[in-house]
């Protein structure tokens, strides 16, 4: 891997920008995650963004950048992918369960080794469709990135929401747009742009709810 100590600097740095805890100890996992992303990548392409500083900034810090708006209890990542963003919050918030839902079979392998290698305990991986599995209990929690369109992400995300539930879907310029499309019940409750640290491109967190829920 690249200069860990370079990708440490730039890590804690960015961590800083976003008022979030740097310890070395939390730096270390995130970059022990990093690490094995960019040797399984090397084999499976589970992400297209291949140089690590790049992936600092596009995975780590991105998915992070959602940090202060996700809700205690269980959450529930879908269409995680290689685990973004839910290990890196996984990471973050050590004292909650986290739930990865990914379809693909070489991903939710990549994520059952992270789960295992990191390790975090309070990972579990989900090797389903979202709208394939049966959530039990439902969480008060979603998130999604660059998944699908605000419509198709309030169906897949109503069945896993406990009631008063909140799904955080993060999302580039164009949201307003998709708003338009919600399914009936559905409403946007907040939308907070982002500003994630070494990125230029406009990140928004649109905050779903069902109508009437508390």
């Amino acid at each position: 891997m690249t200069d860990r100590v370079a990708l440490d600097a730039e890590l804690a740095a960015g961590l800083a920008g976003l008022g979030l805890p740097g310890d070395a100890g939390l730096r270390s996992r995130l970059l022990d995650y990093l690490d094995l992303l960019v040797r399984w990548n090397a084999t499976y392409n589970l992400t297209a963004v291949r140089v690590p500083q790049a992936m600092v900034a596009r995975h780590l810090l991105d998915s992070l950048a959602v940090a202060p708006h996700v809700r205690a209890g269980t959450l529930a990542d879908l269409g995680t992918g290689p685990g973004l963003p839910g290990i890196p919050l996984a990471i973050l918030f050590h004292e909650r369960h986290v739930l990865l839902v990914e379809a693909n079979g070489k991903k939710a392998r990549f994520l059952r080794e992270c789960a295992r290698r990191l390790p975090l305990p309070n990972v579990t991986v989900v090797e389903a469709r979202a709208e394939g599995a049966q959530p039990a209990p439902r969480v008060p929690c979603v998130v999604a990135r660059a998944l699908a369109a605000l419509p198709d992400l309030a169906r897949l995300a109503g069945p896993w929401l406990a009631p008063g539930g909140e799904l955080l879907a993060m999302k580039g310029p164009g949201h307003e747009e998709e708003q338009r499309g919600l399914p009936p019940g559905w409403i946007v409750a907040a939308t907070h742009p982002i500003a994630v640290p070494g990125l230029d491109a406009g990140r928004f967190l649109v905050v779903l709810k069902q109508a009437g829920a508390a």
